[in-house]
């Protein structure tokens, strides 16, 4: 026998959303960057932190909401949507503006970051200082010639060889675009789901109304 519908349904949960875990990180990662490497009394620092934040916020915001409005889930998601490729643009323009390169996907050092799945700032850190020693650590051959170290990488991740050394700048705004690209990517499909769901069973009012006429036939 199926369950009565509620009028305010199971919502929040927002902690268990990919999406969110995602902004989340990339929001850590940008009050790091941002104290390294932008002027701290500059418009841009504030810009950016604000815009990670908003995207995280808005997030948990609109997953609360959801219980009496899908609209203002629907609005408060497309925020954080718009939040996060603001920032996108914020690191692409660090990286365009100081001559540094911006990593197509299958870059050796991205590749190896996606390998990871940092789940914290602590994890990326720690993927930054492995880059940072691996690129420049040199072993002896047989011969006594020097040659380059090479770091460990799963099996089933095929890179190139990367012949340049990045600085921890360009490292840790790539791997802040990476994954913001995934943010982007994930919101992109939850706005999707929640456009779907509001045509096809309407918002609160419309739920008042089924609940309402459920009961009254009892």
């Amino acid at each position: 026998m199926n369950e009565p519908e509620k009028l305010i349904p199971l919502h929040g949960g927002y902690r268990n959303l990919k999406s969110f875990q995602v902004a989340q990180l990339a929001y850590d990662v940008t009050v790091r960057f941002c104290d390294r490497y932008i002027e701290k009394r500059s418009r841009t620092h504030d810009q950016m932190v604000q815009a990670a934040r908003s995207g995280v916020q808005n997030i948990a915001e609109g997953s609360q909401a959801s219980g009496t409005s899908n609209k203002t889930e629907l609005k408060l998601t497309n925020v954080a949507r718009a939040s996060l490729e603001e920032l996108r643009l914020d690191y692409e323009d660090y990286l365009r503006q100081r001559g540094l390169a911006q990593w197509p996907p299958e870059h050796p050092a991205l590749m190896r970051f996606k390998a990871r799945r940092c789940a914290t700032l602590a994890d990326v850190r720690e993927w930054v200082e492995e880059e940072r020693r691996g690129q420049t650590r040199t072993d002896t051959d047989r011969q006594g010639r020097r040659k380059a170290a090479k770091l460990s990488v799963p099996a089933s991740v095929k890179v190139r060889e990367c012949p340049s050394v990045p600085g921890s700048a360009e490292l840790v705004a790539n791997a802040a675009l990476s994954l913001l690209n995934l943010a982007c990517y994930l919101l992109d499909r939850q706005l999707a789901a929640q456009e779907r769901a509001f045509v096809e069973e309407g918002g609160f009012t419309e739920r008042l109304y089924r609940v309402r006429s459920a009961n009254k036939k009892l």
